[in-house]
């Protein structure tokens, strides 16, 4: 049974003549010979086996995957410290470079709000060196700073290798020559410290100030102890921003599920309102719709006899007894005349349908007889006239 197993592994594997050779070089620590694994053959088996879960330094599949794990952690953790340590160096610049651009625009501020007295003796004013150190310091300052910013600007890239064309034709060596006097540039750098740390001074004590406004009226050094542990009180105001963001967005989300619960149990309300003026109102809707029906016939009929009693009453405070049979006489003999007056129009409208069927001619004829009629009567008005003035 083993020596069919065996067999079953070296075909499986490949042919005898390099199975040797691929144990050997699975293993190429061990110092083992091609004679020792034709001596045994159980021994290469076995060798056989464990190169299925070793590789060629001795390491199992699974250790090898840890280390290969922990070596790219390693790797996080550097990439991620130089990361840090770049990003720290570049605010410490920006920080800086901001701070030189906010004096030099506190500067301009300065002197754009800074008035002279007035002088009656213009002709008498001794000539006065407006060119102050302070003045010479910050125009020295924002000079270095723009030669600076124009050679960056101009410098060609260093992501490629072609180089790019320069603007206008300048070139950083011509942007350089515009640098002031070496004299004035060292000044400044001696006397930059000190200004730079008062303007950081004075900006931390601004938001000293913005943060505690009730120690404007405290002593200096009493700002500068506060000054000291204002970082640490802002480090534990952002904490406890930032956890109270977190439990803001804890409650929302919340605040969210509960809302979803209540609408899903305020559906499920609906719906049994629903079923229950389905299953139970509807039955007994007839017999309400039949007695509301019912009751506002009898509403009706009550409303009506109302308004009759009413009319009665109306009728006997205005007209006497008599009066009201007179008027019911008349009431009759008018209706009798309208009658009369509506069959005398029916049978006119008889006849006029009748001449109308006779056309056009006889319609001539009757408007010549209309006329003749008129005129007849006219004739005769006239002569009852003579006849009258005559008498």
């Amino acid at each position: 049974m083993s020596n069919v197993t065996e067999k079953t592994t070296v075909n499986l594997l490949g042919k005898e003549a390099n199975l040797h050779q691929q144990v050997l070089a699975s293993f190429p620590l061990c110092d083992v010979t091609e004679d020792d694994l034709t001596q045994n053959p159980r021994f290469c088996k076995l060798l056989v086996l464990l190169a299925q879960h070793m590789d060629r330094t001795g390491l199992t599949a699974s250790l090898k995957a840890e280390l290969e794990k922990l070596c790219f952690c390693w790797c996080f953790l550097q990439t991620e410290q130089n990361l840090q340590s770049q990003r720290r160096q570049w605010l410490r610049t920006e920080v800086l470079h901001r701070g030189l651009q906010e004096m030099i625009q506190d500067h301009h501020v300065r002197k754009a709000h800074v008035t002279e007295p007035p002088d009656q003796n213009m002709c008498f004013r001794r000539p006065v060196n407006k060119t102050t150190p302070d003045l010479q310091f910050h125009e020295t300052m924002e000079k270095c700073l723009l030669v600076a910013q124009c050679v960056r600007q101009l410098d060609p890239s260093s992501a490629t290798n072609e180089e790019q064309p320069f603007v206008f034709g300048l070139t950083p060596r011509h942007v350089k020559e515009l640098t002031p006097p070496d004299k004035d540039v060292q000044r400044m750098r001696r006397a930059l410290p000190k200004q730079l740390e008062n303007h950081l001074r004075q900006k931390c004590l601004h938001l000293l100030s913005y943060y505690q406004p009730e120690c404007e009226t405290e002593s200096e050094g009493l700002k500068t102890v506060k000054l000291s542990h204002l970082s640490a009180l802002l480090d534990k105001e952002k904490t406890r921003a930032e956890s109270l963001r977190g439990t803001c967005r804890e409650n929302a989300v919340l605040l969210q599920r509960q809302s979803q619960v209540y609408l899903c149990e305020l559906m499920k309300c609906i719906q049994l309102l629903q079923t229950l003026i389905l299953d139970h109102r509807l039955k007994i809707q007839t017999d309400l719709d039949r007695s509301k029906l019912d009751y506002l016939e009898g509403k009706c009929e009550l409303v009506l006899q109302k308004l009759k009693a009413e009319t009665v009453e109306v009728q006997l405070d205005t007209y006497t007894p008599d009066s009201i049979s007179a008027h019911r006489k008349i009431r009759e003999k008018l209706e009798a005349e309208l009658k009369a007056c509506r069959a005398e129009k029916q049978a006119a409208e008889l006849k006029l349908t009748s001449f109308e069927i006779l056309g056009k001619e006889f319609k001539a004829l009757a408007d010549e007889y209309c006329r003749l009629r008129s005129e007849i009567e006219n004739k005769k008005w006239a002569l009852a006239e003579l006849t009258h003035v005559k008498s």
